[in-house]
């Protein structure tokens, strides 16, 4: 069963080791990460399947990490204390697969122990106080956002049959062109794109993201559509609305999208 759903950012400036004097920047993001790691810990999920952006990408298929140990640091940010181990769940990975080539979506496995801070980012909150999970971890492709959303049902109707308790995490950022000093220059249509995208999963209009303008999202210059896709798949045998997804912040103080936000299941 599904027993916890979200969709977290992943700016490692959020780290505090890392953001030091900048943390009162994205304050909201860091509060709401908190709540949303109270929830999780409540949930007691027993293997967390994380999507994202920052894994290792193949543009044709979907890429699953089968590896049995996997660990991931913040060196790279400045941070070389912090250290995240896990152990991965094979039979849910090969699971996956199967599923899915049954469906006609194709899927690789791929050993690859190091983990992205797409993922490092969101667990390193929601599992501190909660370490004893398992990892899945699934980097999408670029096929298009109906084979995402079919993949993620596919996701839906294995974990349903399941007697273990499983969270599912949309990793990503929202536009990285939000304001004049954004890391992907500056669009007008980077602001229009995430107030879109946050107005139609507020009301759960799953169709309206699937059709969203394909040059506004070009211009958005975002990383998390996606995998936002994949959970609304999963999520497709709940009745979206209002009540079901909860919106805890979002801002954009370095003109990048930071959405967090949690479905209530």
């Amino acid at each position: 069963m599904i027993c916890f759903a979200s969709i977290c950012p992943h700016p490692p400036i959020i780290i505090p080791t890392i953001g030091g004097s900048e943390l009162p920047k994205v304050k909201k993001t860091i509060e709401a990460m908190r709540k949303l790691a109270g929830v999780f810990a409540a949930a007691k999920p027993e293997t967390v399947i994380i999507v994202s952006p920052h894994g290792p990408v193949q543009t044709d298929k979907m890429t699953i990490t089968i590896s049995e140990n996997l660990s991931g640091n913040f060196g790279q940010f400045g941070d070389f204390e912090t250290q995240m181990n896990f152990k991965n769940d094979p039979v849910l990975t090969k699971e996956i697969k199967k599923s899915a080539q049954i469906a006609g979506i194709p899927v690789d496995l791929i050993d690859l122990p190091q983990l992205d801070h797409g993922a490092l980012v969101p667990l390193c909150f929601l599992t501190k106080n909660y370490p004893q999970v398992k990892l899945t971890p699934i980097a999408f492709s670029f096929l298009d956002y109906q084979t995402h959303f079919k993949f993620g049902q596919i996701l839906s109707k294995l974990l349903a049959t399941s007697d273990k308790r499983f969270a599912i995490i949309a990793s990503g950022d929202l536009s990285h062109r939000v304001t004049p000093d954004a890391p992907a220059g500056f669009s007008p249509k980077g602001k229009e794109f995430d107030e879109k995208l946050v107005e139609l999963l507020k009301t759960g209009n799953v169709q309206g993201i699937l059709n969203l303008d394909k040059d506004l999202i070009e211009e958005a210059g975002e990383c998390g559509l996606r995998s936002i896709i994949i959970l609304l798949g999963v999520l497709d045998g709940c009745q979206l609305s209002n009540a079901n997804c909860q919106l805890l912040s979002y801002e954009a103080p370095f003109g990048v999208g930071y959405l967090v936000a949690k479905y209530s299941l």
